[in-house]
Formats: C-alpha cells, sequence, structure tokens
C-alpha cells in the first residue's frame, strides 16, 4: 500500500514538474499583455453617404461588430447552451469538460463532444493556430487563463460573437443574421438565435443554407439544452422547435446605388491607409447624398433606355436552343445554369423563351419561376433596329422576335414583365455643389456590373457647345457684350495640318446674317461661336479655360475650340461651371468629408475651399484675370473658412448667367421649362455625327452635367442632340435634386440694364421694336472701349 502511495506521490510530483517545465517553455511565447487588452478585430472599409447610408463595403471578412449590451439575452442564452452554460462561473477552463473530452477520445478514438470553453475559443481564434497538438492545446488553457485575467467576461463574450467564423464569408454573429436573414440580431426569433448558435460548431456544413435539415436538428437540440437549463419554458420550447425556418442568402444590404462612388472612394482610403484600409474597420463618409445619389442613377438609367427604345430592339443576347435528345429535366437545368450566370444589369433581368404561342411567349426566370410576355400589350409594338437612324416596321407575329431558348433581358413595371434590352449607349451624371465644389452625385456609366469604366472621371470626350459657355466668358471680359452683333455667314477655314477645308455650320444647316451674341448662344450657333472666337483671339479663350481650371497643355490654338473640340471629361466640365454658378469663385471638386478608424476618431477631414459671398463687396480689381487668390478678407469672415479664390469678375458671371438662363427659357434647352422654375441656366451639347451629347447646368445650389454617347465612337443617329439624349436625364434628376426656388439674386454693382433695338442691338426707346438688356458698365453700345462689332462681313478680312 505504501509503495503505491509513493509510486502515485512520484508520478504526480513527476507530472507537476513537466507541466512546471512546460509552462516555463511556452510561457515566453505567450503574447504581451497589451496584445490581450487590445485586440483587432478584421472589419472591412464601409463606404457611407453624407446623410449615412450604406454604399459599399471593401474586405475579405464581412463583419459588422456587434457591442455586448446590444445582444439579445435569448441569443445570449442559445449561445451559452450550445458552446459553454458555465461560462460566466468558470475561471476560463472548464475542467471537466476537458476531461470528458480527452475520455472520449481515448475510448472511442474520435472527439465526440468538446472541452473548450468560449474563452478558449477566444484564445485559439485570435492567437493560435488551428493545429490539433497537445502542445496548442496546452497554450490555449494558459492563454484562456490570462485573458481571463485582463479581460472581464463581458469583453470575451464580446470578442467571440464578433470574431467567430459563421459560412459564407460571414465572421461575426451580426454579420451572420443579415447573411441568413436579412435581419440585425435584434430582430431575430428565439429559433433563430438557436439557429444561429449552432453553427459554429461545423460552420461550412451547419449552417441553415448548406444542410438544413442537419442545421434544424441541432437547433433543436440547442433549445432543449435551453429548456433544461431554465433559460425558456416548455411554451417557448414548442413554439421555437415548431417553426419553420426561412433562412436565404442575403448579401450586403447596400443602400444605395452608387459602385462608382464606392470604388472612388476606396481608391482614395488605400492611397491614404494602405492595405490596413480593408481589415482595419475604416468608414469613409463621402460628400454624397444617398437621396440625390439614387435619383441620379434613376435618371441615368432611364435616360439611356429612353434613347435606346428609340432606336429598336437588336435581338437575344444569347441563344440555347434545345437539342434534338435532349430531356426537359436537362434542358431546364441548361437553361437555369445559363440564366445563373447572367448578372441582373440596372434591374434588367435575365430570362429564357420556352414556348411560344398567339397571346405572347412564356419564360423561366433567373430564380427558376415562370413568366410570360404579351403580345397584345407589349411585343406587337417592337421594331427592330436597323441602323442608328433607322428602325424596322412593326413585327407581325412572335416569331418574327423570338424563338426558344433565346436569353432576353426583361423589365417589371406595374406587374407586368416587358421585353428589354442592355443599351449599348452609355451615360454619365455629375452634381456638385457650386459653393465648395463637393460632388453630391456621381454616377458612371449604364451599371458597374457591366463595364468598371467610370465616364464621369475617365472619359475624355468632346464636349461641342457646352464648352461655349467658357468662350462666352472671356468675350464678355474682353468688351464683347449681349447686344454686339456678329454675322452668322458661311466660314472656310483651311486646315493646317493638310489640305481638307474645315465648312462648319449650324446644326439646322442655316444661316442667319447678323446675330445679338445672346440669342447666338440661347439658339447654339456655331458660326457666330466662331466670329467670337476670332474677334477675342484664341489666346483669350484659352487663358480663360486654364484660369477656370481645364488642362489646356495640349490645347490646339484654333478656331475649332470655339465648338468645343478639345476633350474633357463630364467631371471637368461640370467642376468648369460650378465658376459660373458661384459668382466666380475657383472651387475643386472633392468627395472624401472624412474618415475614422473603427473607434469613431477622425483621422482625416477634408478642407475644402468656399466660395465666400461676403468677399464679393470688397473693392473690384478691374482686372480679374490674373487672379489666383483672395488676399484680403473682411474683418467679419469665418476664420476657419477657407475661402475659394476669385477667378472672375461677379458681373461677367451674372450676365453671363442671365444668357443662359435664355438657352433654358427659349434656346436648345427649353425643355427643361418644364421644371417650371425661372433659376436655371444651362447649356446643351452636340458633336459632330453626332457622337456626344451633353447638358450642363445650374443654379446657385446645384451643377449638374450629363453626357450620354457610345464607348467605341459609334453615331447616335442624326436626330440625336444634347437637348434630347442628354437633357431629359438632367431634367428628371434635378426635378428630384433641387431646394425649393429661393429669391432672385440681386444685380451686382457695374452692371447696367438698358434697353436696345432687337434687330441692331444699339441704344433705343422705341417700344415695340426694343428689349431690356443688361450689360457691365463699361461695356454697353453707346460706350465701348475699342471698336464696335458690325454686321459686316469684313470682319474676317485677313483671318485665314
Amino acid at each position: 500500500m505504501n509503495y503505491s502511495i509513493r509510486i502515485f506521490g512520484l508520478m504526480s510530483a513527476a507530472a507537476i514538474w513537466w507541466l512546471a517545465g512546460l509552462y516555463l517553455y511556452l510561457s515566453p511565447k505567450l503574447p504581451e499583455a497589451s496584445a490581450l487588452t487590445d485586440i483587432k478585430l478584421q472589419t472591412p472599409l464601409r463606404i457611407v453617404s453624407s446623410d449615412g447610408q450604406l454604399i459599399g463595403q471593401f474586405g475579405e471578412q464581412k463583419r459588422i461588430p456587434a457591442r455586448y449590451e446590444d445582444l439579445p439575452q435569448s441569443f445570449v442564452d442559445a449561445l451559452l447552451a450550445a458552446e459553454d452554460d458555465g461560462f460566466f462561473e468558470h475561471s476560463g477552463i472548464d475542467f471537466l469538460g476537458l476531461a470528458r473530452a480527452v475520455s472520449e477520445l481515448v475510448t472511442t478514438g474520435s472527439k465526440q463532444s468538446g472541452g473548450s470553453t468560449i474563452t478558449m475559443q477566444v484564445a485559439r481564434n485570435f492567437f493560435l493556430s488551428l493545429d490539433q497538438t497537445f502542445i496548442r492545446k496546452f497554450t490555449e488553457i494558459l492563454l484562456a487563463l490570462e485573458i481571463e485575467q485582463r479581460l472581464t467576461k463581458e469583453e470575451i463574450l464580446e470578442l467571440y460573437v464578433n470574431r467567430v467564423f459563421l459560412g459564407h464569408r460571414s465572421y461575426g454573429f451580426e454579420t451572420a443574421a443579415q447573411t441568413y436573414y436579412g435581419k440585425t440580431l435584434a430582430e431575430l426569433s428565439l429559433a433563430e438565435h438557436a439557429m444561429l448558435a449552432g453553427v459554429p460548431q461545423a460552420p461550412s456544413r451547419n449552417n441553415p443554407l448548406s444542410n438544413p435539415k442537419r442545421s434544424e436538428v441541432r437547433r433543436n437540440w440547442i433549445l432543449g439544452r435551453m429548456l433544461a437549463l431554465d433559460m425558456i419554458d416548455e411554451t417557448a420550447h414548442q413554439e421555437a422547435r415548431s417553426s419553420t425556418d426561412n433562412a436565404s442568402f442575403n448579401g450586403l444590404k447596400v443602400e444605395v446605388d452608387a459602385d462608382y462612388i464606392a470604388e472612388m472612394a476606396r481608391q482614395v482610403a488605400f492611397d491614404r491607409l494602405g492595405s490596413a484600409a480593408y481589415t482595419d474597420g475604416y468608414v469613409v463618409h463621402t460628400t454624397v447624398n444617398g437621396n440625390l445619389q439614387q435619383a441620379a442613377r434613376d435618371a441615368v438609367i432611364d435616360g439611356l433606355i429612353t434613347y435606346d427604345n428609340r432606336h429598336g430592339w437588336r435581338g437575344p443576347e444569347q441563344q440555347h436552343p434545345p437539342n434534338q435528345d435532349e430531356t426537359p429535366e436537362a434542358l431546364k437545368s441548361r437553361w437555369a445554369k445559363a440564366l445563373r450566370a447572367m448578372p441582373v444589369i440596372a434591374d434588367l433581368s435575365p430570362a429564357i423563351v420556352t414556348q411560344l404561342n398567339e397571346d405572347g411567349a412564356a419564360l423561366m426566370l433567373r430564380d427558376g419561376s415562370d413568366g410570360a410576355l404579351s403580345w397584345s400589350n407589349d411585343l406587337r409594338r417592337i421594331r427592330r433596329f436597323v441602323t442608328e437612324d433607322r428602325r424596322s416596321p412593326a413585327v407581325r407575329s412572335v416569331s418574327d422576335l423570338l424563338q426558344v431558348g433565346d436569353l432576353v433581358r426583361v423589365s417589371q413595371r406595374d406587374e407586368a414583365l416587358k421585353l428589354a434590352q442592355v443599351p449599348r449607349v452609355q451615360g454619365a451624371l455629375v452634381s456638385l455643389d457650386p459653393s465648395d465644389g463637393s460632388i453630391k452625385a456621381l454616377v458612371g456609366g449604364m451599371g458597374f456590373v457591366l463595364s468598371k469604366f467610370n465616364r464621369a472621371t475617365q472619359a475624355s470626350r468632346q464636349p461641342g457647345s457646352n464648352f461655349k459657355a467658357f468662350l462666352y466668358a472671356a468675350a464678355l471680359e474682353n468688351g464683347i457684350h449681349p447686344a454686339t452683333l456678329i454675322n452668322d455667314a458661311p466660314v472656310v477655314v483651311g486646315n493646317l495640318t493638310n489640305e481638307d477645308m474645315w465648312r462648319p455650320e449650324n446644326d439646322s444647316g442655316r444661316f442667319y446674317g447678323p446675330t445679338r451674341v445672346r440669342e447666338a448662344l440661347t439658339f447654339s450657333r456655331n458660326l457666330v461661336s466662331i466670329r467670337v472666337l476670332q474677334q477675342l483671339g484664341v489666346s483669350k479663350l484659352i487663358e480663360m479655360a486654364g484660369r477656370v481650371g481645364f488642362d489646356v497643355s495640349d490645347m490646339q490654338p484654333n478656331l475649332t475650340l470655339a465648338l468645343g473640340t478639345h476633350a474633357y471629361t463630364p467631371l471637368e466640365i461640370a467642376s468648369g461651371y460650378t465658376v459660373i454658378a458661384n459668382g466666380g469663385f475657383k472651387v475643386e471638386p472633392w468627395l472624401i468629408d472624412r474618415i475614422e478608424d473603427v473607434d469613431g476618431n477622425i483621422i482625416y477631414q477634408a478642407d475644402a475651399a468656399v466660395a465666400c459671398a461676403r468677399c464679393q463687396s470688397e473693392p473690384r480689381d478691374d482686372d480679374f484675370r490674373e487672379a489666383s487668390r483672395i488676399e484680403d478678407l473682411l474683418d467679419d469672415a469665418d476664420p476657419d473658412v477657407r475661402e475659394a479664390p476669385r477667378i472672375i469678375d461677379e458681373r461677367v458671371t451674372y450676365v453671363l448667367t442671365s444668357m443662359l438662363e435664355d438657352v433654358i427659357q427659349r434656346g436648345t434647352g427649353r425643355r427643361a421649362k418644364v421644371l417650371e422654375r425661372n433659376d436655371l441656366a444651362g447649356k446643351t451639347g452636340t458633336t459632330n455625327g453626332p457622337r456626344d451629347a451633353w447638358f450642363s447646368g445650374y443654379n446657385k445650389d446645384l451643377v449638374t452635367t450629363t453626357w450620354v454617347g457610345f464607348d467605341d465612337y459609334s453615331l447616335m443617329g442624326k436626330r440625336e442632340f444634347g437637348g434630347t439624349a442628354a437633357l431629359p436625364i438632367w431634367i428628371d434628376f434635378m426635378r428630384t435634386a433641387l431646394p425649393p426656388q429661393s429669391a432672385e439674386a440681386e444685380m451686382p454693382a457695374g452692371v447696367v440694364r438698358l434697353r436696345i433695338d432687337k434687330e441692331s442691338g444699339q441704344r433705343s426707346d422705341g417700344q415695340s421694336t426694343s428689349i431690356w438688356e443688361v450689360f457691365l458698365e463699361e461695356f454697353t453700345p453707346s460706350n465701348q472701349r475699342g471698336r464696335t462689332h458690325s454686321a459686316d462681313t469684313e470682319d474676317l478680312d485677313g483671318l485665314f
């Protein structure tokens, strides 16, 4: 007996010495104390709008962090019942559980139940590998004891809830609630809490999507444990067990469709933060307004589809006809696979024609359900595309349009499916706040899924007459006023690079003779613009363009600039128009308002220059062309505001705006009168072909530029112009985006209003033939520096 006791004592001592040695060996390898109290979750980068709506998320791990105090009690109970019901009592180690697990491993040769507490799982998930070795397990035990000393139980549980992998790229239970149920954790039922609590055991196999039956068995076992532990009563237990699980895959809930904005913000974050941007939980707050962005996206898509419908249906995207020996089941499976491979683009879903009949066509939809297209309500009106200028006659039967196996697009309005197609034409929209240049909305194309090329910022296209606003700004500075007469007559220019002759024309193909400058801009008379540029001098237009912010380094100094032949992006054009809209101040477009870390600390804050209206009351300099910055601020100016430099006299922008208002009231942009406002100004633009259609318009609150065209510079059709293709998009957006109309802008000092003769442009007192016109006080019909601009064609003598 004494011998046995002695042997047991020696073995115990040996075990203690061995464990002590193992502890001394492993303890230096344990994480530092600071690492235990400063644990960081891999949390993705989030991009949000100015009003807090989610735009995008970037990172390998989907995670929505949750705080312990926000966890529903029924979820906490379910989790403890499943993983560690003694969590709040033990010191990090459940020795009975470990002994049971070791016993089962020895007797059965396999792992039957887990012996790891939640604390041990936190130690393993954050600091250790998943190697199943004794050394790793012992390290896990030591680390769990250390964690219990450093953190509270609530902090440990919060770490576990946010770190654990739960299948389908979801990390943390809040993310899993969104992935499987499309809800927050607080919105889930008891049964759903139990379902999620069962996932950590085998997240890739036992989640409610991958294996619903196995997950339900696990859920019911957890509910039984909760009942046995007095966490729930019998009634709740039975209700939860009998409930049907409605799990389905729910991707990231983006609240605003702004993929192009999200990508722009992601790039800025990566440039500033490196790869940590995707893992450290940063939040990028943009200047984009969520409601305006959604309105912009809808306007662009509707406008491009409307254009596309005017030019006819091009046929199915793909064809998957039945094979001769194919069984119905095999055919259906092949069609379903083809549909799953096709993304939904701009709310246009793919569908395959399964049958034709007199009433229309039967369809298989992307989700496997059935649909139908009506002959009488839809298909009989379809006309096929022939060229950009011609469509076929209306089809006579369904078979003239469709065949079984055709993969087509459908849209759904008023619960009825309509035959559709993804437009080939592309478009862009940029909307800026003219007071500081902040981007309020931006759309870079028909859809990010279709093309990641951002046409708003990357597509340099000729702006056409959209650029004339800057020509006339320079002209007004240099003595050409709204009543100046310029002859609208043929111009022939020899090209300096080859033997071709340039014979520009007005869009109408007509010549209008002597024309007042205001009328020329209102109706976009090209020949008058060329003559204005000749009288002004090309160098002055280039100087104005550079002052406004355009890159003029490779601008060719010739008369074609009057018609907007130098290519710029929609963002650059919109930025130029902000100078006119804000009274002459140079503001830069910007997107990122601030970046916050995972704890809400601001690590970057924008400091944009602001157009300061107070500065307009300062004494004017006679020549703003050389101005680069306002040096002297008013005594009462806000010292925290970084003021934008004035680069154009406010009187010039006032007179120019009055001319551009006429473009909308009675000129090429008159479709915008549907908005029933008198505070809007703008300019259309159409390039040769036509290949590009533009409209830029503004008031004091918002500047918006829209562009429509083909990426490959295809012709748009001879009846397409800025006023027909781009302006409707602008109207649809501005109808939502514009705030209520405010008081009319006051006329600045140094601007005079005079009566002039409609025909001659000279001062007149005749009531029947005269109109009111505005002028810079030093440039009026009766008081001009330099010679008068007559209607004689001799104005062009010696030009070429």
